[in-house]
């Protein structure tokens, strides 16, 4: 008797085992698309992202989806494997300037130069001061990056940037615009945003930020410096296919500094939305507020970029550094919120665009599989180095049938053909052309997020 009552318990526990798995994909397949999936999954196979974390959050609650792995040899990730998120520090910048901006602390309209040390002030074209609003809403004039930046590691290239030479080049710019008239996006001036606001209490950019933000919201792995438990769970950053080091951004930690894992983005994106009970409610909220129409198709609040959708606003951000991408968005008429985190340098805005508006469609991506063979003879007639700019130059190689390519100070990825003069490279997600006269390759050009760029053969 007791025999039969054992394979029973099993049968009963396959049967609800069966129930449960089945429940499960039901639910899996109900809220994240088919389409989606299969984006994904075909992008871990085809080597282009190691791993990808994704989080949907909407008034049920927040659901994680994980696929691939912290590297080849790696754990499978999950919930709280940590990426560097890049960029995205930019709208906990704002959040921490808003927050003091309700606390009375500052103003919007405050002038930085006021809050500079006495020996720096910053030149502007005009009457019109830089303020703290300019700042986060990329209208400062400042530009992209200072121009004095010169890393001694460029596999870590921000380590070595001082204070002092933030200061040194603020100081001395001239500035090609007046305050206020364009939007000229400014990883300086978000670093410069973060320095200030850290100065006006007495602390550190990451004090800051953990005390305001991190801590009251209970985010404990969202943090600048790793804590032994974030590096346990950290997925190693790729590019080129390749893993690749960390980035330290200490002076401009306040544009690009922070970890995180999808489980406290998803927390902060839900706080956002106004699912979480925060004291931060109110200062999130002026974060989001339209401060100009000058990005082009887009809006910008304080940090946030906001474009139209089918459902709402998408008040969004992306971020990406030497191995990480990053995107965090969320709909606040809709009330719906995604965050996905890949270890590449292969960035997904268009899944997460994707999941947040139907409309917006996924990314025409080129697989290994696409590729076509080419004899030996023309692939080595590319073989040489191309100049982009008197720094910086592409180098191709060939070893045995596979053409290489490798930009200065980078890895080298393969590329693969497509035509007899069209190469692309699934890892790097660039579009090569060659161009040529009189049977002699003379350039190429490098096609990379719409953007063209060319290159002279130089041997």
């Amino acid at each position: 008797m007791r025999k039969y009552k054992i394979i029973l318990v099993f049968i009963l526990l396959a049967i609800v085992n069966y129930n449960c798995q089945k429940k499960s994909k039901q639910l899996y397949n109900k809220n994240l698309p088919v389409a989606v999936v299969e984006a994904i999954e075909k992008r871990i196979e085809e080597g282009i992202n190691p791993s990808i974390a994704l989080a949907l959050i909407d008034s049920s609650g927040i659901q994680y989806f994980n696929f691939g792995k912290t590297a080849d040899d790696g754990m499978e990730v999950n919930r709280n494997t940590v990426y560097e998120i890049g960029s995205i520090s930019k709208v906990f910048t704002a959040l921490l300037l808003a927050q003091q901006v309700l606390d009375d602390e500052l103003r919007l309209n405050d002038e930085i130069n006021d809050f500079l040390p006495d020996s720096i002030k910053i030149p502007v074209m005009g009457d019109t001061e830089i303020t703290f609003g300019n700042l986060s809403d990329h209208t400062s004039g400042l530009p992209r990056m200072p121009d004095n930046f010169a890393p001694s590691n460029p596999k870590n290239p921000y380590l070595d940037y001082t204070i002092e030479q933030m200061y040194e080049f603020i100081s001395n710019y001239t500035p090609i615009r007046a305050v206020g008239s364009e939007y000229e996006y400014s990883n300086l001036a978000q670093g410069l945003l973060g320095n200030l606001l850290a100065r006006n209490k007495n602390t550190t950019y990451e004090e800051l930020m953990i005390k305001t933000i991190a801590g009251p919201l209970e985010l404990k792995d969202t943090r600048i410096v790793l804590t032994e438990k974030m590096r346990e769970n950290l997925a190693l950053g790729h590019s080129g296919g390749q893993i690749v080091e960390n980035w330290d951004i200490p002076t401009l930690a306040g544009a690009g500094g922070i970890r995180s894992s999808t489980f406290n983005m998803a927390n902060f994106i839900s706080a956002n939305l106004g699912y979480t009970n925060t004291d931060l409610t109110k200062a999130m909220e002026l974060t989001h507020k339209v401060r100009h129409h000058k990005a082009g198709e887009m809006s910008v609040g304080l940090g946030w970029h906001i474009k139209e959708g089918s459902n709402g606003d998408i008040i969004w951000h992306n971020g990406g550094t030497g191995g990480y991408r990053a995107f965090a968005g969320f709909i606040k008429e809709s009330g719906q919120g995604v965050v996905l985190l890949t270890n590449s340098t292969n960035g997904a805005d268009d899944i997460g665009l994707n999941l947040l508006n139907p409309e917006s469609d996924l990314a025409e991506l080129k697989f290994k599989s696409d590729a076509i063979e080419l004899p030996e003879k023309i692939l080595k007639r590319y073989i040489g180095v191309y100049e982009i700019e008197p720094n910086f130059f592409i180098t191709l190689t060939l070893e045995g049938s596979q053409l290489f390519a490798r930009g200065t100070g980078q890895e080298k990825s393969p590329i693969y053909p497509e035509s007899n003069v069209n190469f692309f490279s699934p890892i790097d997600g660039i579009e090569i052309t060659f161009q040529i006269e009189e049977q002699q390759v003379k350039s190429l050009e490098v096609i990379q997020n719409g953007n063209k760029i060319p290159a002279k053969k130089i041997k």
